[in-house]
């Protein structure tokens, strides 16, 4: 099987990559629901593995998949990205960002077999969400990095240095071009939703909010496509 397992942000990305799946009649790999952001993430991460849910593999594989932000122009809504590296902000110099490369042998393959519908770039982790446009190309330009994300540094960093092989695979939803709504005071600390908070910083922006879901239900719709894609051509 090409992973042991799928790490996938709980909600609708989440409910996408398992729609995918269900599609083939093949056996698939499981999938696993993480928090959304960093922080959050680790230690749930922590308790997974403590779960025991590799425990039986001697070198397990995992794939990161969901949703991302574009920080450049070339790339759209609705482009998939298999990610090179990841990178999160330096503290104190903003070029001073840390780097974790994902795995070679596992990303080539998950590369080799979507081919063209995918390109392979570099990740940005951030640990709020970025909402404008002008924020993200700046981002873009000073890390030379592709794509935004909440999860994927900490993921790598956390699996890599425990012997774990990991790939990525991101679909945009949101674009450079168009600023996104302000949803900073709708997420708890433990990465999920707070449904009050999100609906009014919805309604604050209403165009800002029909772009970002009419994003989303695209990335989600090929992030669904591609799963189905990847697994049922295993071997």
């Amino acid at each position: 099987m090409l992973v042991n397992a799928i790490l996938v942000v709980t909600g609708p990305e989440y409910k996408s990559v398992c729609k995918g799946l269900n599609r083939l009649a093949v056996p698939t790999p499981p999938v696993f629901p993480i928090p959304m952001g960093s922080s959050a993430l680790t230690k749930h991460l922590e308790q997974w593995l403590e779960a025991g849910h590799l425990s039986h593999h001697p070198q397990p594989r995992v794939l990161l998949m969901g949703l991302c932000g574009s920080l450049s122009t070339k790339y759209s809504v609705g482009k998939a990205v298999v990610y090179r590296s990841c990178l999160s902000p330096g503290a104190e110099e903003k070029k001073n960002a840390a780097e974790f490369l994902c795995d070679r042998s596992l990303t080539e393959i998950v590369q080799n077999k979507l081919q063209d519908r995918v390109f392979t770039g570099i990740g940005l982790t951030s640990d709020r969400l970025i909402y404008s446009a002008s924020e993200k190309l700046q981002l873009g330009q000073t890390y030379a990095a592709d794509v935004v994300d909440m999860e994927g540094y900490a993921a790598l960093e956390f699996l890599s240095e425990l012997g774990i092989a990991v790939a990525m695979l991101r679909v945009i939803s949101d674009d450079a071009h168009h600023n996104i709504p302000n949803l900073s005071n709708a997420f708890h600390a433990d990465g999920s939703l707070q449904a009050f908070p999100l609906a009014m910083g919805l309604l604050r922006q209403p165009i800002a909010a029909t772009r970002l879901v009419s994003g989303s239900l695209r990335g989600l719709r090929i992030l669904q496509d591609l799963t189905t894609f990847l697994f049922s051509r295993v071997g």
